[in-house]
């Protein structure tokens, strides 16, 4: 019989590829008998190092083929966000894609849900498709909920002013909604809707998460409270899914883990704002002074903040100017307890250095499960996507971070905030550290021989080999 053929289709984003590489070779660690083959974009804007990853992938991982489409040419500067530019150019890759799905004998196709104009096409081949959520099932229960919410008013959630009460979640504000989502007139809301409204012909929906974190909103989904009266596909917790291969070993001569292995036991607090999270010049410096002040050690990763140009606002920023960024002297006068590396640190590496007991985060999911898997508890500082709605899951639901606290009118964080939380996170929050303890035990548990998502991987195996028989 022949061994199942697997398309994996990320959407370009560094998170969302990263992630659905890392679901492949979960596949292929428990099932080596299977084929992984990964659709990908191109990009023609800043996604992060995402073809330096696949080259690295290529050469570490050869079971993981990779089928590159062509090369899509956009006009950036008519689009009004990054997701818009995604959509987009996914949509312009849908005759690529259907010429790759016809030259392989695909079992099943696994699409980012930025991926969803693709679903019309595995469907004239009789392929049977799955959603990935590189989010949690927070994210997912949404999703699956939103066409009730949009069916109910004629409001944005901009235009709200009001808690939203989803299913399996605690009441969100309507302002912490997704960012491109706030105006129902975006394009970029028509296109997350069309994903919700797929979602009920989609064969499953995989989620890289794990059952034990996220129970509330798994079983409200599960027991079709997200979407009453219709049809729910089943959902398989596969994760935490990690980059998590060998980091230590491969940039053990990285200076920031050489300056971590001097401090002591988790004193040290990790500032990071993903691949794509940048700062403003000002809140750079008030950081900076709020740190300083908190006294604490801390390792913080550095961005260039966005540019004014806006022929370049979606290419890869330029290497940040320290000195021109941070205040006079702040170097020089923490260098006994700080570190500030320029745009990159190896974080999966970073957060399980024994010196690390505190991050300050964007709240990207990547860097929240990396949080959890580390046992290191977080500040949650949102700045884009859906980075708010995750802080409110985060402090008020699963009790693993402290909220940092913006001006509700500019967003900006001060100063005395930004002390106030890293003290705070690393003198206090003891409910958090207990709870972030507890969650990393579980999640090594779930990944684990007899673990809930190895065994939720086996009944989507089991799936796709039993159509192959038949």
């Amino acid at each position: 019989m022949t061994s199942p053929t697997i398309v994996l289709y990320p959407s370009p984003g560094m998170g969302h590829l990263v992630a659905m590489v890392e679901l492949g070779k979960f596949i292929l660690h428990h099932h080596p008998s299977l084929s992984i083959t990964v659709l990908i974009s191109p990009p023609s804007f800043n996604t992060g190092s995402t073809m330096d990853y696949v080259r690295h992938i290529s050469a570490t991982v050869p079971s993981i083929s990779f089928h590159h489409l062509p090369t899509i040419s956009l006009d950036l500067l008519s689009f009004p966000s990054m997701e818009a530019v995604i959509f987009e150019l996914l949509h312009l890759s849908n005759p690529h894609v259907r010429s790759a799905l016809a030259s392989l004998p695909a079992s099943a196709f696994i699409v980012d849900f930025f991926c969803t104009s693709s679903l019309p096409i595995a469907a004239e081949f009789h392929i049977p498709t799955y959603f990935f959520l590189t989010s949690g099932a927070c994210v997912l229960a949404f999703f699956t909920y939103l066409p009730v919410i949009h069916n109910s008013t004629t409001e944005s959630f901009k235009d709200m002013n009001r808690l939203l009460h989803i299913p399996g979640l605690p009441p969100i504000p309507s302002s912490d909604m997704m960012r491109p989502m706030l105006d129902r007139t975006w394009s970029e809301y028509q296109n997350f809707l069309n994903f919700s409204n797929e979602i009920p012909n989609s064969a499953g929906l995989i989620v890289n998460t794990f059952e034990s974190l996220e129970p509330k909103p798994l079983q409200a989904i599960r027991e079709g409270k997200c979407n009453p009266g219709g049809n729910t596909p089943p959902v398989f917790c596969v994760g935490p899914l990690l980059n998590t291969e060998n980091q230590r070993g491969e940039y053990n001569e990285v200076e920031c883990l050489k300056w971590l292995d001097k401090q002591p036991s988790k004193s040290v607090v990790y500032i990071c704002f993903g691949s794509l999270g940048l700062l403003s010049a000002a809140q750079l410096r008030e950081l900076a002074v709020g740190q300083e002040r908190s006294g604490k050690r801390f390792l913080w990763v550095v961005r260039s903040p966005p540019t004014e140009d806006k022929s370049r606002r979606f290419l890869k920023p330029p290497e940040p100017d320290m000195e021109e960024l941070l205040p006079e002297g702040f170097v020089v006068r923490t260098w006994e307890r700080g570190m500030v590396v320029k745009s990159w640190a190896p974080q999966v590496a970073v957060l399980g250095n024994a010196a690390v007991g505190g991050f300050v985060t964007h709240c990207g999911w990547n860097s929240i499960l990396e949080a959890v898997c580390a046992g290191v508890p977080m500040a949650a500082w949102p700045i884009y996507a859906e980075q708010h709605y995750n802080r409110v899951v985060l402090v008020e639901d699963m009790k693993v971070a402290v909220r940092v606290v913006e001006d509700e009118e500019e967003g900006f964080v001060s100063a005395e905030e930004v002390e106030r939380r890293v003290v705070e996170l690393m003198e206090g929050a003891e409910e958090v550290r207990r709870e972030v303890e507890k969650k990393r035990v579980e999640a090594r548990e779930a990944m684990a021989k007899g673990g809930s998502s190895v065994a939720a991987l086996r009944k989507m195996v089991d799936l796709w080999t039993s159509a192959l028989c038949s």
